[in-house]
This record gives C-alpha cells, sequence and structure tokens, in this order.
C-alpha cells in the first residue's frame, strides 16, 4: 500500500511532502514519545503523533519511515513543513484521535497484508 492510497482512504490532509505520497507502507507505529519512535519504529511504518516540531522530521528521517500522520486536528510548524518538503517526506493530518485511527490503520493494513 502506498502513502497516496492511505491519504484517498482515509481524507487525510497532506501538509507537506507531496512528493513523497508514491513512498510503500510497510506498518504503523503510533507514539508521542521521540525516543520511544527512535528505538521501536521501523523503516515504511507509518508514524502517528500529535507532535509537531521539526524533532519529528529528524526522526522519521532516521528511521525512514513512510509518512507521519498529525492527530487532533494539529497543523505542522513552518519548519516541519519546510524540512518535509526537502525530505519529500509527507506530513499528514487528521482530526480522529490517536486510538481511532491507530484501530483503523491496523484494520486497513490487515486487509492490504500489510502487517
Amino acid at each position: 500500500m502506498k502513502v497516496s492510497e492511505l491519504v484517498e482512504e482515509f481524507g487525510l490532509t497532506v501538509f507537506s511532502g507531496d512528493k513523497g505520497l508514491d513512498r510503500e507502507i510497510t506498518g504503523g507505529y503510533a507514539s508521542d514519545l521521540l525516543s520511544d519512535v527512535m528505538g521501536n519504529a521501523r523503516e515504511g511504518q507509518v508514524w502517528i503523533t500529535l507532535q509537531t516540531h521539526k524533532n519529528v522530521m529528524a526522526i522519521a528521517s532516521l528511521k525512514d519511515l513512510a509518512a507521519v500522520v498529525l492527530v487532533k486536528g494539529n497543523k505542522p510548524e513552518e519548519d516541519t513543513i519546510m524540512q518535509s518538503n526537502e525530505e519529500s517526506l509527507p506530513v499528514l493530518g487528521t482530526k480522529e484521535n490517536t486510538f481511532e485511527l491507530a484501530g483503523k490503520l491496523y484494520e486497513t493494513f490487515k486487509q492490504h497484508e500489510v502487517l
């Protein structure tokens, strides 16, 4: 499953990094603790978080994640958008909370045999 398919299926907002919408998704990870994501997220996963600052992009890039999804209507800070565009790493958004989105993504990934 590609990030663009996820955007379409869930009606996600694309804030930045749209050149990376063709990235392949290998799973998902939900956490707001940067050190947890750095230690446990895997390449190609979609990261669900409410964090909006530039350090999110540093971790997402380091772990070679497929995309970052901001929950609860949060919007990325301007420097986050700039780094996302430079690295073609999509930052997406939803009004749903982490629990709701994670459950839906889990079911979708199972159906698409991403997990």
